[in-house]
């Protein structure tokens, strides 16, 4: 199983980027899928769960409304469109994949096998 996460870099605060984190040797379409990330000397944080269906399960506050995530299970891609960035979003940022008999969705590390390695995210002016 490898979990590939790509699209990081630096941005200015208020530009847009997208993550995308290709995944290989999973069900894909039976898993729930999720973005966290962790800053310099932070805990990894919960960013956004989505369920099979690509349903925004749940998002962060701090995130709430300039963030997105979506998948295309045609393609195993897992995608993070993240809008109106600010100095704060500035981290590492890991997707992560779960089987999921029921179609759900967790927000919790532990609830996830399988992980990417992690894509670093400057904004910075």
């Amino acid at each position: 199983v490898q979990l590939q996460a790509s699209g990081g870099g630096l941005v200015q605060p208020g530009d847009s980027l997208t993550l995308s984190c290709a995944a290989s040797g999973i069900m894909f379409s039976r898993c729930s899928l999720a973005w966290f990330r962790q800053a310099p000397g932070k805990d990894r944080e919960f960013v956004l769960a989505i369920t099979w269906g690509g349903k925004n399960a749940a998002v962060a506050d701090s995130v709430k409304g300039r963030f997105a995530g979506s998948r295309d299970n045609a393609k195993n891609t897992l995608y993070l469109q993240m809008n109106s960035l600010k100095p704060e979003d500035a981290a590492v940022y890991y997707c992560a994949a779960r089987w999921d008999v029921s179609g759900g969705y967790s927000d919790r590390e532990d609830g996830f096998q399988y992980w990417g390695q992690g894509t670093l995210v400057t904004v910075s002016s």
